[in-house]
């Protein structure tokens, strides 16, 4: 599944959980086997493997064999689509808020002085 294709909410119900989150964050930083991802969470490395295999199905981490093991990489392309859906939303909140404001604004009483 490519990250176009992922549904925002199968993303975010993947987020959700702690674990995934921050495993998400540390390959954001660098690459790494789910060996040693497990060795730097406090949970086994079959659940660090259900973890990932999530947030690989999700299109927010992809595999590659190198050598004997298999390394984890977070994906930008994803990561970017999810900030760009989430600026969309942001963005019409923004106009609403400024609408409301100057709504508010015009209808204030003026003080005169």
């Amino acid at each position: 599944m490519s990250g176009a294709d992922v549904a925002l909410s199968v993303v975010f119900a993947a987020l959700a959980d702690d674990t995934r989150w921050s495993l998400l964050v540390r390959l954001g930083n660098a690459p790494a086997s789910a060996s040693a991802l497990a060795a730097e969470f406090p949970v086994s490395r079959q659940a660090i493997a259900k973890h990932l295999a999530v947030l690989q199905e999700t299109g927010l981490v992809t595999a590659e064999k190198a050598g004997r093991e298999v390394r984890f990489t977070a994906v930008g392309a994803t990561l970017s689509m999810i900030g760009r859906e989430l600026e969309t939303i942001a963005g019409g909140w923004d106009r609403r808020l400024n609408s409301i404001k100057a709504q508010a604004e015009s209808a204030a009483p003026s003080t005169g002085r």
